[in-house]
């Protein structure tokens, strides 16, 4: 239940209080003085602080509320606090909100605007705090994921890359193949080279191909190996990839650039581990687990006939998708840092850059501008210029006319306190608007 503490050294005010809130369905307690408050908050799960901030007869100077307030910052740094003040702790109280009270409320107060602050503060509390717990069960996950496998070294702070690596892994094991989706440029090697360092076959050779590299008459050759003379260059014979990858892993990127008759004598060795070398008749045996990769629809493929629908169904037996660096932008500036490996610093503008453009290239884009601007940078700060980013202006611009703060206050003041009517009004969410007022130290007045 919805809870509010507060402390206040006069029981008529605790009571009035207490009952107000109680009408309101919000769950009241009450503390006669500094040291109760903070006891209550050891023992309860407050979401909002009340405080006056006096707490001695004979003194009006405010400071027992200020030592409290900075007492409750210090254990408590994301729960809001009311300050409760008479006219003569007036300026006490606006330093404290600019030290980051959540608000402050004259003796006597309106009934209705000490509700109005207490309610958004409530539900700012509630996402506050929701968001806590996300960011808490974020990061056991991604140490269990550190602490139980082997990533490689691999960089991430988004949701949606640790699923994909946490299916990786759980799937490593597992002596079937695997079809790694997504776009150009994402990781999938990355994510191939994840799956052979936690399966069982571990230990053996990890060997990949390009199938999109290579020349369509040379594909089967370089797959399954060639005799001496049997294309034209070839003067000696030459182990194909399912040999070199015997007791390993093989990494067919780019699947879908596969011919047709490649796909057929990759059909037979996926179901019988059997193949021939290009210009012999004599049978081959490898023991090899497969893992492919791809940026095309295949299914659309089989539809329009160049892509086998009984292969497909062989290599797709689990498929691990790799969404694109645009739909996880948690895990850009981790990158960029990763990749500038300490030659220069990234300036705030540049950051924003960074988190506003879409990234196209995904990984591989991000790691080529990166290197750009810290060999230009010469030891500077890297600026937005220097990422060579097309559109960058343009989405540093639309960053920097988000709303300011005097926007946030007067659209709030406009709505009367509504957030969800301010928001509508400046273009954005609900929680957005809550993101903004967090960051400008705002609350919805009444």
């Amino acid at each position: 239940m919805r809870t509010v503490l507060i402390i206040d050294d006069n029981p008529a005010v605790g009571e009035a209080l207490s009952l107000l809130l109680s009408l309101h369905d919000i769950r009241p307690l009450t503390a006669l003085n500094p040291e109760e408050g903070m006891a209550q908050l050891e023992r309860e799960q407050v979401d909002v602080v009340i405080q006056d901030m006096n707490f001695t007869a004979d003194t009006t100077s405010g400071e027992e509320g200020v030592a409290l307030f900075r007492r409750i910052r210090e254990a408590y740094a994301d729960l809001p606090v009311i300050l409760l003040t008479a006219w003569t702790h007036l300026e006490t109280a606006v330093e404290l909100v600019k030290a980051g009270a959540a608000d402050y409320l004259a003796k006597p107060w309106d009934d209705h605007k000490l509700l109005a602050t207490v309610e958004n503060l409530l539900e700012l509390s509630e996402s506050t705090r929701e968001a806590s717990r996300v960011r808490r069960e974020r990061r056991r996950r991604r140490e269990v994921l550190q602490n139980s496998y082997d990533l490689g070294g691999v960089v991430f702070a988004s949701e949606a890359m640790a699923r994909t690596l946490d299916l990786a892994c759980q799937v490593a094991r597992a002596e079937v193949p695997i079809l790694i989706t997504g776009p150009n440029g994402a990781g999938k090697e990355r994510i191939a080279a994840i799956v052979h360092a936690n399966s069982l076959v571990k230990k053996g050779p990890f060997v990949a191909v390009n199938c999109g590299a290579l020349p369509g008459e040379l594909i089967e050759a370089e797959l399954f190996g060639a005799e001496a003379g049997a294309y034209t260059g070839a003067n000696k014979a030459r182990e194909g990839r399912f040999e070199l990858a015997d007791g390993g892993t093989l990494f067919l990127d780019e699947i879908g650039n596969l011919p047709l008759p490649g796909q057929m004598k990759l059909l037979r060795v996926l179901e019988t581990g059997e193949f021939e070398r290009l210009g012999s008749g004599r049978t081959r045996k490898a023991k090899v687990r497969v893992l492919s990769a791809t940026n095309a629809d295949l299914k659309a493929m089989i539809r329009a006939g160049t892509f086998r629908e009984d292969l497909y169904y062989r290599l797709n037996v689990i498929e691990v998708n790799l969404p694109p660096l645009s739909e996880r932008t948690d895990d850009v500036l981790p990158l960029a840092e990763h990749f500038l490996a300490g030659r220069a610093t990234l300036g705030d503008a540049a950051r924003e850059a960074l988190l506003a453009y879409p990234w196209p290239g995904n990984v591989r884009e991000l790691k080529n501008a990166i290197e750009r601007a810290a060999l230009l940078a010469g030891g500077k700060p890297i600026t937005p210029e220097l990422l060579n980013l097309p559109q960058v202006t343009t989405l540093v611009a639309r960053n920097l006319d988000e709303p300011s703060r005097e926007a946030v206050e007067g659209a709030l003041h406009q709505a009367d306190g509504v957030v969800s009517r301010a928001a509508q009004s400046l273009g954005l969410s609900r929680q957005a608007l809550y993101r903004r007022m967090e960051r400008y130290g705002l609350t919805a007045p009444a």
